[in-house]
């Protein structure tokens, strides 16, 4: 007891001084910091990786959009990946002389190697179909990239006909609900994860539309969501009609591509890692072309009649 009659206070021990939490996992990770040894990237499989992953999401994105519209007047059938039609009176025309002025250079005539600033020719001179030539497939191109002008998707993709490689470039039949007939060429964007852009020049109307894949797992032979805009028409259906088709080959050991489409089969041409084709239809087809794979042996290893994710329909 104090003095005065109160109870003695206990004396109050010292406490810890408080955990400073940061200063302890600064120094932890700076422990483990120290026993770290960087180690050699895979860079080839990681882009291979991301390209085949960006194809698939982007196309997971564009399917779920895509909206199919028949018009008249000229209407285009359009998913979301289409950019608009820009008129010719809005853009530079494709000149005639071998200057390509979004290019700022030439472009090489069919079977001749393309020039510095002109697009490279496709593997095969035989996949410029219809009299057409690396030149008029580059013009058609520049075209079509005129109307991203002004556009924040012109970021995307280079104006220079240089960092394209054309795949496939042939005369396109299409009805009035489409806008017309034209010329077609699949292009290769050699800075832009290989994708594919698909250009669709009808006179005074350009259009451009980019492949991404299917969103479904890979598999063999992956033929693009919106491929069919390449093989069947909007509204009734006019003959003769040009049809085209193309996938990409996700297995290297694919060394023969067959395509049957109104019951004709031919070989497709196999360009780095891509298959196309072409054909003249005559008569409406019952079902959207068949795709076969197959191996340096003669093995099939893909069949989209087999391929839950290919769409079979041409209607």
């Amino acid at each position: 007891m104090t003095e005065n009659g109160f109870p003695d206070i206990p004396d109050i021990p010292d406490f810890p001084k408080p955990f400073d939490f940061e200063a302890k996992l600064r120094e932890l990770l700076t422990e483990d910091a120290e026993q770290l040894a960087p180690g050699h990237a895979p860079y080839s499989a990681i882009v291979r990786r991301g390209q085949a992953g960006r194809r698939r999401r982007a196309a997971a994105v564009g399917a779920g959009l895509m909206v199919l519209v028949a018009l008249p007047g000229g209407a285009l059938a359009a998913t979301v990946n289409w950019s608009p039609d820009r008129h010719t009176s809005a853009m530079p025309a494709a000149p005639s002389s071998p200057a390509v002025s979004r290019s700022s250079g030439s472009v090489s005539t069919a079977g001749s190697p393309a020039s510095p600033t002109g697009p490279q020719p496709p593997e095969s001179a035989q996949q410029l179909r219809d009299g057409l030539t690396l030149k008029k497939a580059g013009d058609a191109l520049v075209r079509c990239l005129g109307q991203y002008e002004g556009m924040a998707v012109a970021s995307e993709w280079s104006s220079s006909l240089a960092d394209y490689r054309i795949l496939y470039a042939w005369r396109i039949d299409a009805n009035a609900n489409e806008g017309g007939s034209g010329t077609g060429v699949l292009a290769v964007s050699t800075t832009k994860d290989n994708s594919v852009l698909y250009c669709r020049d009808r006179g005074s109307t350009h259009n451009a539309l980019e492949f991404i894949g299917d969103g479904a797992p890979a598999r063999a032979i992956t033929v693009d969501t919106n491929v069919s805009i390449l093989y069947r028409q909007i509204g009734a259906w006019t003959f003769p009609y040009h049809w085209a088709d193309f996938g990409t080959i996700d297995d290297p050991g694919v060394t023969r591509v067959t395509v049957s489409y109104g019951g004709a089969t031919q070989d497709a041409f196999i360009d780095h890692g891509y298959f196309v084709t072409s054909g003249t239809l005559t008569a409406q087809p019952s079902q959207a072309p068949v795709v076969k794979g197959y191996d340096a042996n003669g093995k099939l290893v893909y069949d989209s009649q087999k391929d839950k994710f290919y769409d079979k329909s041409v209607s």
